[in-house]
């Protein structure tokens, strides 16, 4: 399993990469998942073809180091984990295809690194998390739930509201419940942009939501009409949980998006 050192802060990121040929993808996660989210899925192998396919571990996730400190969860700390394992790999620029928390550090890095992106791809994606957001996503209580370092009633909080498929409930069984509470207080307080920050990025972007994934899909609206390269496909339907599933819709619109953009 290829692992590099972010030479900024020595962080630990795993990261894999079938080294095919064609334009390059790098997948990223959300949050309490891992990369295996998007073999799992069908995505590498669909939407993947004919490109090569780059899948990372976002700090705090997977097998990459898990801080317990709030302020190693910083996007600019995460942007730099992404560049990090494309200057290893020698990759100036990548299709970036990111989910929940990995699409709002591909928004940041088109905010900050535009250069790197040929594209970005925002799945249930935001640019600001609201208070008390996540506390809707999940549960009351869920942070001092991970503080107390219960990975378990962190689970068990989430499937009192039937939420998480099986798949889904192994993932988050796998978590450090101490570092998955720094990132979402990070996530929180110190992750947001604001429009201004959105009227300047210039990076050709999909936005795709789901209509019940509140209040994400409102956002999404907002960033549509102020991002400049920015188009917005909804998903009917769908909430947070079930934006990436089923992927057809998805593979659909993303190859669209890019054919267009050629």
């Amino acid at each position: 399993m290829p692992q590099i050192v972010n030479p900024h802060d020595g962080t630990e990121i795993f990261f894999d990469d079938d080294e095919a040929t064609g334009e390059p993808i790098l997948y990223l996660h959300g949050s309490a998942l891992s990369r295996s989210i998007w073999r799992g899925l069908g995505y590498t192998k669909t939407l993947g073809a004919g490109h090569r396919n780059i899948r990372m571990d976002l700090r705090g996730h997977g097998r990459s180091e898990k801080s317990h400190s709030v302020d190693d969860y910083t996007m600019a700390k995460v942007g730099s984990d992404i560049c990090a394992v494309l200057d290893h790999l020698q990759l100036e620029q990548v299709h970036l295809m990111g989910y929940s928390f990995g699409a709002r550090a591909g928004l940041h890095l088109a905010s900050v690194r535009p250069e790197r992106l040929l594209s970005l791809i925002m799945l249930g994606g935001t640019y600001r998390i609201e208070e008390g957001e996540i506390d809707q996503l999940f549960f009351p209580g869920y942070l001092q739930v991970l503080r107390d370092g219960d990975i378990e009633g962190f689970v068990r909080g989430q499937e009192r509201n039937g939420r998480l498929d099986p798949a889904t409930r192994l993932a988050f069984m796998h978590n450090d419940p101490l570092a998955l509470a720094a990132y979402y207080e990070a996530a929180e307080g110190l992750q947001n942009l604001d429009e201004g920050d959105l009227a300047r990025i210039q990076v050709p972007t999909l936005l795709m939501v789901g209509t019940r994934d509140m209040p994400r899909f409102e956002h999404n609206k907002t960033m549509a009409r102020i991002m400049p390269q920015a188009r917005l496909v909804a998903l009917p339907g769908r909430t947070h949980g079930s934006t990436l599933f089923p992927i057809e819709p998805v593979v659909e619109a993303v190859t669209s998006f890019w054919s267009s953009r050629a």
